[in-house]
């Protein structure tokens, strides 16, 4: 079913849509929840939450990209019950990873200030506009979705060492991009 019809099931309060979001984006959103989470249980919570989320929020919203919007709501609820597990207990996982390698290269304090929030979204999308096809899958597995870098290795057929020398490289490129455009790292 496409994807807008699927919003327009929502819109309607037709109960369907959860089955056809379920049936389309299911396993996509388990994905996204398990990488964060690392736990099967967990996962499969956070993607019933996503399908609650959904339906409390459309409407009022009506997503462009519903793909890229379930992915965002999932993720959200994911970071959400990581950040509460995280107050509970100390621990490391994918999401420690991955921003303790972003940290030299995002803006401290950019989240707080809506107005650099956009700016260093938009300057983010330049950036990935302008990598190689590949190095900006890459990329968005590793940072957006919180892939580990063994199961990247092993989407793409190469060694681990590679994968994480690429993101270094990614990553040096786009502080220099960011210092390059502005933003005080």
């Amino acid at each position: 079913m496409e994807d807008s019809h699927i919003v327009a099931l929502f819109t309607h309060r037709a109960e369907k849509a959860i089955e056809e979001t379920e049936k389309k984006y299911g396993s996509y959103c388990h994905r996204i929840a398990h990488h964060v989470l690392e736990d099967d249980e967990d996962a499969k919570e956070i993607v019933n939450d996503t399908y609650l989320r959904l339906w409390n929020t459309i409407p009022p919203q009506n997503p462009q990209n519903f793909k890229a919007y379930v992915a965002t709501v999932c993720q959200r609820l994911a970071l959400d019950r990581y950040d509460a597990g995280k107050a509970q207990k100390r621990g490391g996982g994918q999401v420690d990873l991955v921003l303790d390698e972003l940290a030299e290269c995002i803006p401290d304090g950019a989240e707080s200030h809506m107005s650099e929030s956009l700016a260093l979204r938009d300057a983010l999308n330049a950036f990935l506009e302008k990598l190689p096809q590949r190095t900006r899958i890459l990329f968005v597995q590793r940072y957006w979705y919180l892939t580990p870098l063994s199961e990247i290795a092993k989407t793409c057929g190469e060694q681990e060492g590679a994968v994480a020398m690429l993101m270094l490289r990614t990553r040096k490129k786009l502080k220099a991009f960011l210092k390059k455009e502005g933003f005080d790292l």
